[in-house]
């Protein structure tokens, strides 16, 4: 993987504000890619080679499970091996020329909670801050977003947004291997996703800017955190990690959230909705055979972590940069 796989990111904004911001941008790529090697790089680029390529796919990014679908006959068989090898998948669910790929994130049902709550998207530059394998920005097309930009520096992600875009026509959708301390000061997009990040952050009221920084003014914020319930305790800062996680920093009470949006400059604030994550939603598949949420649970009590913090609770905030 180097520079080039990247080029779509730079071909779509070539007429855009971010231009301005091609050169600052390539470099950040290129260190974030020197300081991030994998050994399995190799392997992977082979299977992006080997992909099926057909110019008559039939993308349908609206629908619940994604899918794509041809007259020109795809080898299901061989195309399950070819992806079953960029596992664990995270992010979905897809369903590519009949074959289901089953993440462990029923994603579908978190767009739902928000998709009839936030702006609407058609006509929109949007942003996903860890975008993942690029599920989000598949359905961020679907509901008419003319340009679809994430960053997510895990490169497995990254091949698997890759192996997707490869089987499937050009689109408006395009990844970098960045995160967000790398996103310049340029107030461009309409509508900036943060999901499932702020908690990896040490500083909230950092990322919170970052976000902030990226929107045009009067852009919309949409915020997709762990949160406990508000009580005595602003927040929990679990130690040594929180169900099982690693890196969770902080996770606020909504009312110290709130606090926090307001703190970094947002107004016109909305909670739209608040859900303690179940077994169903995020759980082991044949596509993600590792530990999942039923596993960082207390077996005796599921609305505990093993740890013994509460169990995941999840907030979707939206915010709105002011004019």
């Amino acid at each position: 993987m180097s520079l080039a796989t990247f080029d779509r990111f730079f071909e779509l904004t070539q007429h855009e504000l971010l231009r301005n911001d091609h050169d600052f941008l390539k470099a950040r790529v290129q260190e974030r890619l020197a300081l991030r090697p994998h050994g399995r790089s190799d392997d992977w680029d082979d299977i992006l080679k080997a992909l099926p390529q057909t110019d008559d796919v039939r993308a349908e990014l609206a629908r619940p499970s994604v899918r794509l679908s041809s007259h020109n006959k795809v080898d299901r068989l061989v195309l399950e091996q070819q992806l079953q090898a960029l596992k664990p998948w995270r992010k979905g669910p897809f369903n590519l020329f009949g074959l289901d790929l089953d993440t462990e994130w029923r994603s579908d049902w978190k767009w739902a909670r928000l998709q009839n709550k936030i702006q609407p998207l058609a006509g929109k530059a949007v942003l996903d801050i860890g975008c993942g394998n690029g599920y989000y920005l598949y359905r961020m097309l679907g509901d008419g977003a003319r340009l679809a930009l994430g960053i997510d520096p895990t490169r497995l992600f990254c091949y698997q947004f890759q192996a997707l875009q490869r089987l499937q026509g050009p689109n408006n959708a395009a990844m970098l291997p960045l995160i967000d301390e790398d996103l310049p000061n340029t107030p461009f997009f309409d509508t900036v996703f943060s999901m499932g990040v702020l908690y990896h952050r040490r500083d909230p009221i950092e990322h919170l800017n970052r976000c902030k920084q990226a929107l045009a003014k009067g852009g919309e914020l949409v915020l997709e955190t762990l949160i406990i319930k508000n009580g005595a305790e602003p927040a929990l800062k679990p130690e040594p990690r929180y169900a099982k996680m690693r890196n969770v920093w902080e996770v606020p009470s909504l009312d110290r959230l709130l606090s926090q949006l307001e703190q970094a400059g947002f107004d016109c604030l909305n909670v739209l909705d608040v859900t303690q994550t179940s077994v169903i939603e995020q759980r082991q598949t044949p596509w993600m055979a590792f530990q999942s949420l039923a596993d960082f649970l207390d077996p005796c009590n599921p609305n505990k972590t093993i740890e013994g913090y509460p169990a995941p609770l999840r907030a979707i905030i939206s915010a709105r940069r002011p004019l």
